[in-house]
């Protein structure tokens, strides 16, 4: 009985030397930065077109494993699909690329005409009453309060589109480096996960084996999921809009697409211009669009999502909130859009890590 105290004890005090070592390690760290920004200048290069990689491997893999199925070398159908994708990509900017890209420099234009319009259409609500009815004690301040605050939209709006763009003209690198990652990717992608399995100790592969594959199969099924669940949104909703003769229909929807892919706070972004665009031809049409906003949205989340996602996507909403608001405050939109896929990979390498080592100990508590 002594013996097995004594035992707890040396262990406690070993995890307790850890953790003070590991303290030490950060606290050392933090008055050496210097050194290590190289490190991260690298990882800040490269990170995008590793993302984007990532994200294009799992989209495309299922096509590579089909035509092997057809006897195809593996280069040979990565080839194929190159040529496939690139003949998409030139489809793309000769047929609709002229037509975003023309929406955009459109509204940036206008945005003064527009600004001018919403003000126009909120002065008539003023005079029709219902923005009394809703600012009964001072009319003025609540008419002066959405003015404001519509101006701050329209001006966040058009910053953050034109550094979109501005972004997308300077993807120099990215477009230099990611079809060379993406191209490794798909030839030797599997040789990654066998690496990391024969790297864990010979009594731990079976459960490291379990985990690699469990990962990849939860980011295979969440990103061809999400991109499903999206293209379907954006259908959807550009429909509704073209019915309404919504103004920038296109340009909107694209935005839309893209920002959905930040779990509900995407969906707010992105609604924010479009009834603000809706306000500037009449309120029925700003009430229109958010009608179609909030139906596209239902027919997501209640019969696209469930029937593409299934059982996979085990998570709290009210976590998914958490998660993406602390994710947005520390490390912007890139890390809103990766901290699910994230989370649910630290969650199977928990579930299991817990499984292996703490368990039992944990039931005879």
């Amino acid at each position: 009985m002594e013996g097995n105290h004594l035992f707890t004890t040396n262990k406690a005090l070993r995890f307790g030397t850890l953790i003070v070592l590991l303290f030490l390690i950060i606290f050392l760290g933090s008055k050496v930065s210097f050194v290590f920004r190289p490190i991260i200048a690298l990882i800040e290069v490269v990170s995008i077109p590793l993302l984007l990689s990532v994200f294009f491997y799992y989209l495309l893999r299922p096509l590579v494993k089909l035509m092997e199925k057809y006897k195809v070398n593996r280069t040979l159908a990565i080839l194929i699909i190159y040529v496939i994708f690139a003949l998409a990509i030139v489809w793309f900017i000769t047929s609709k690329w002229p037509v975003l890209y023309g929406q955009f420099i459109s509204f940036l234009d206008n945005v003064p005409s527009l600004l001018s319009s919403v003000g126009e259409q909120i002065n008539e609500l003023e005079k029709n009453g219902f923005l009394a009815s809703l600012f009964p004690a001072n009319e003025s301040n609540g008419l002066s309060s959405i003015t404001n605050y519509l101006n701050k939209g329209f001006s966040f709006m058009s910053n953050y589109l034109g550094g979109l763009f501005s972004f997308v003209s300077n993807f120099t690198i990215i477009l230099f480096t990611f079809p060379i990652l993406l191209f490794f990717m798909l030839k030797e992608g599997e040789k990654f996960g066998n690496l990391l399995v024969r790297a864990t100790p010979t009594r731990y592969q079976n459960d490291s084996r379990e985990i690699v594959t469990g990962i990849d199969h939860m980011l295979s099924g969440f990103i061809v999921g999400r991109v499903i669940v999206n293209l379907s949104l954006g259908v959807l909703m550009y429909i509704g809009f073209l019915i309404i003769g919504l103004p920038y229909a296109f340009l909107l929807t694209v935005i839309s697409v893209i920002a959905n892919f930040i779990p509900f706070v995407g969906a707010i972004l992105s609604a924010i211009p479009i009834v603000i665009v809706g306000l500037t031809q009449s309120p029925a049409t700003a009430i229109w669009s958010l009608v179609i906003i909030l139906v596209a949205q239902q027919v997501q989340d209640n019969l696209i999502a469930p029937y593409v996602f299934g059982k996979k996507l085990d998570i709290h909403p009210l976590t998914t909130v958490i998660l993406v608001l602390a994710a947005g405050n520390i490390g912007g939109i890139i890390a809103m859009i990766v901290i699910i896929p994230v989370y649910m990979m630290l969650k199977i390498i928990a579930v299991r890590v817990f499984s292996l080592f703490f368990k039992e100990k944990w039931m005879k508590l």
